[in-house]
């Protein structure tokens, strides 16, 4: 089945897109349970013959709906502010890349090697093998199991880089310059779009990251 067809996420190629889908199964299970109650609540009083009239306030009903709304709130709270924390957090990286947006490809630039500098366009190519208005004429080439960085901006309008696979979103704006790291833990071929809506050909600036071992990247960096 394609991956466009799923109502669920991606397959997760980093622990941190693992770590968002865990969170979003475990608030999704929360909002399903408090809705099925509120419903089965709702249905019940409609139902309910039963009136009293001199009823006018009941103190123990209500410190219970008051605090047991407020441990629902720390269950999704906790967990929500330490992957913020999470995303923020970037633990020496062994690689930078640097990522410049343009109307309408990408620019990548690998300054720890050697000065590798190219455009990633969108591949015209029709044929079978690749995805339409996903894949590249220059893809992004990237080591499994290593710590990247990627320093993020634009240089005309607001874009957006976005690699579902890795839980990565980061606006690329003109004149700031925005960071996120990210930790690739299998090969692969991994597809993302700009996410932010850029000008006429906004959904014509795909983003295709290829994921290989170590020693296979070594021998790409030196023949380039």
């Amino acid at each position: 089945m394609a991956t466009w067809s799923n109502l669920m996420f991606q397959n997760s190629s980093s622990p941190l897109m693992e770590k968002l889908i865990f969170f979003y199964d475990n608030t999704m299970l929360v909002i399903t349970l408090i809705v099925t109650f509120i419903f089965y609540m709702m249905i019940t009083l409609y139902k309910n013959k039963f009136m009293n009239m001199n009823l006018i306030d009941h103190q123990s009903i209500e410190f219970i709906w008051t605090v047991i709304p407020s441990f629902f709130l720390i269950f999704i709270g906790f967990p929500s502010i330490y992957l913020l924390y999470l995303l923020d957090e970037s633990k020496s990286p062994t690689i930078t890349l640097k990522i410049m947006g343009h109307q309408w490809y990408w620019s990548y630039e690998y300054s720890d090697f050697k000065n590798i500098e190219f455009d990633s366009y969108l591949n015209n190519d029709q044929s079978t093998q690749t995805f339409r208005l996903l894949d590249v004429d220059n893809r992004l080439i990237l080591p499994m199991k290593f710590q990247i960085r990627a320093l993020i901006s634009s240089y005309d309008v607001i874009h957006a880089w976005t690699i579902p696979a890795f839980g990565v979103k980061v606006d690329a704006m003109p004149g700031r310059l925005n960071q996120c790291t990210f930790f690739i833990n299998r090969p692969g071929l991994f597809y993302g779009q700009c996410s932010e809506i850029c000008g006429a050909n906004h959904s014509f600036m795909p983003i295709t990251v290829e994921s290989i071992n170590l020693k296979n990247f070594i021998n790409w960096i030196n023949s380039n």
